[in-house]
């Protein structure tokens, strides 16, 4: 059945606890793992928090006196964060909806390690796996990168598993490459535009500032993914569908419309993590989801009842299946 997913998209979070009582709220401290700095997924993170944090009443007449306090750093991505969850160091984290299906069933780079207590909390933007040429390189094909610096990804991060995904499915070998770089996300663009990498590789958003860096700055060009390789990705995995960027809509020096294919991003937690802390979080984005759509164009056209099924593997968390319930949207 084909798939096809729109670029602008949803988004929201959560933080950390135990069972539904009313308890006196002491101070508590979440973290939830994010990306790269010039990511959307940092930007997410760090947004829930703020959510957060408006919601506390402590100084205030009104709010919620929930005591969660939330920080949002950098991290290495998809894989790293669902890890540092399974090992109690991340409270929440934002994840690939495919990273995400592989952690909760042992599949893939999580052949031997599944995590049965990852948990759902909401999905968030629909995410293409964007594959980037220099100016001048002469790549206009996935063909075309054998012989070429192509920047893989950092391991740990959501582009590095898709990548590696790829060129499996198209029996690509780093061998094929003139070099393989690991740069990081918020490193790769600046070496494509100094000559460094001939092609790079960003499972992001749309839109990305440094991908209109790519673009409008330094005349870099997309590559479409949308061969018979791709359609049995899409066709054999539900985490995958295909994503349409339309040229002249977000990047001003984008020539023609781009085709690939992608995942969302989703905001993930432990079993392990309080119910009365997920529910706080969630209440906090849900309750002030027009502020959050504000702060950024890929959250523009979030939808409550598309993030609580789409792009999630993993079980719903209680505490989020409690705010659902109350809302009246499960």
């Amino acid at each position: 059945m084909k798939k096809f997913i729109s670029v602008m998209a949803s988004i929201l979070a959560l933080a950390v606890g135990t069972p539904f009582t009313s308890p006196a709220w002491s101070t508590e401290f979440i973290s939830i793992g994010t990306g790269g700095p010039t990511g959307v997924y940092f930007v997410v993170g760090n947004s829930v928090c703020r959510m957060v944090h408006k919601e506390a009443a402590e100084g205030r007449k009104k709010g919620r006196k929930h005591g969660i306090r939330c920080a949002a750093p950098s991290t290495g991505g998809s894989n790293y964060n669902i890890g540092q969850i399974k090992e109690g160091e991340l409270q929440f984290g934002v994840a690939q909806s495919d990273w995400q299906f592989h952690a909760v069933n042992g599949s893939s780079k999580w052949e031997g390690k599944k995590f049965s207590n990852l948990r759902a909390v909401f999905s968030v933007h629909p995410e293409p796996f964007q594959l980037i040429a220099r100016k001048g390189s002469g790549i206009n094909s996935w063909d075309d990168l054998k012989g070429k610096v192509v920047n893989i990804g950092n391991p740990g991060s959501g582009q590095r598993g898709t990548m590696e995904v790829l060129m499996k499915a198209r029996g690509t070998s780093i061998s094929d490459f003139k070099q393989a770089t690991e740069l990081t996300s918020s490193e790769q663009v600046g070496a494509l535009c100094d000559g460094k990498v001939d092609a790079i590789a960003y499972t992001v958003g749309v839109p990305n500032g440094s991908i209109g860096q790519a673009i409008d700055g330094c005349g870099a060009n997309f590559v479409n993914l949308d061969s018979g390789v791709e359609k049995k990705l899409v066709n054999d995995n539900p985490f995958y569908a295909f994503a349409n960027i339309p040229s002249g809509t977000f990047y001003k020096e984008q020539k023609g419309d781009a085709v690939t294919f992608g995942v969302m991003a989703t905001f993930v937690s432990s079993a392990d993590v309080s119910n009365e802390v997920v529910y706080e979080v969630v209440g906090a984005v849900f309750e002030n989801l027009d502020d959050f759509k504000k702060l950024h164009p890929a959250f523009t056209n979030l939808d409550p009842k598309q993030m609580i099924k789409n792009g999630l593997s993993a079980p719903l968390h209680d505490g989020a299946v409690k705010y659902y319930k109350e809302q009246g949207w499960m």
